[in-house]
């Protein structure tokens, strides 16, 4: 049986490829593992059916053979562990690989996440442009410490991995990609991983439910 993983029915990001369903689907796409995608509306999201399989009423889920995750980087590990490819063999290399799985979604993401909101959300508010420097110099000091540690590096630890598919997503997100232009070598990294014949399966993938839904 192949695994089920639900998406937004119409996506906030307009198909750009920015939530959280993604990182699932290039995961998916990258170790050759074929899956069926259940669309959930805004609505459907905070039934008690959906609230079943997450509890805070968010996409994405996972389903396989009776499991049922949600966080779409627990989803990545889990898909990482049971297929060959995202996940070095060699323990160590494996715990620094899961360690950088981490840092992108407790370290990297959150100043990332909080600035982006506080420019969708915050705009009218008084302390708005006070703000802001504070909240940009922030996600600097990660870019920095990232950009520092990748060097000349084609990927974090040597063959790319389930952290690098966590890290570049953490990194494609507006209010962060939107400085990357500071940081070449970081630059680099998310168009290399762009470039991948699998991320680029799903994000064809998710577009096209965009797309569908527009036209609907």
């Amino acid at each position: 049986m192949k695994p089920i993983l639900t998406a937004f029915k119409t996506s906030p990001d307009r198909g750009r490829g920015l939530a959280r369903d993604m990182p699932v689907r290039w995961a998916l796409e990258e170790v050759g593992q074929p899956y069926d995608v259940r669309l959930v509306t805004f609505a459907e999201m905070k039934a008690p059916a959906h609230k079943a399989l997450q509890p805070f009423g968010q996409i994405p889920t996972y389903e396989e053979d009776g499991l049922v995750l949600f966080e779409s980087g627990a989803i990545v590990l889990h898909i990482a562990e049971r297929h060959p490819g995202l996940l070095p063999a060699e323990p160590a290399a494996r715990a620094r690989a899961i360690a950088w799985m981490f840092a992108a979604v407790s370290t990297v993401q959150p100043p990332i996440v909080e600035r982006e909101r506080s420019l969708l959300l915050e705009r009218d508010a008084p302390w708005f442009a006070a703000r802001q420097p504070g909240l940009e110099q922030e996600v600097r000091r990660r870019l920095e410490d990232l950009s520092q540690r990748l060097g000349e590096a084609e990927w974090l630890d040597g063959a790319i991995s389930a952290g690098d598919l966590m890290m570049v997503t953490v990194l494609r997100r507006p209010a962060g990609a939107n400085l990357l232009a500071d940081y070449p070598n970081l630059a680099a990294y998310v168009a290399r991983a762009e470039a991948r014949p699998a991320f680029q399966r799903a994000f064809a993938d998710q577009l096209a439910v965009f797309e569908a839904a527009s036209k609907g």
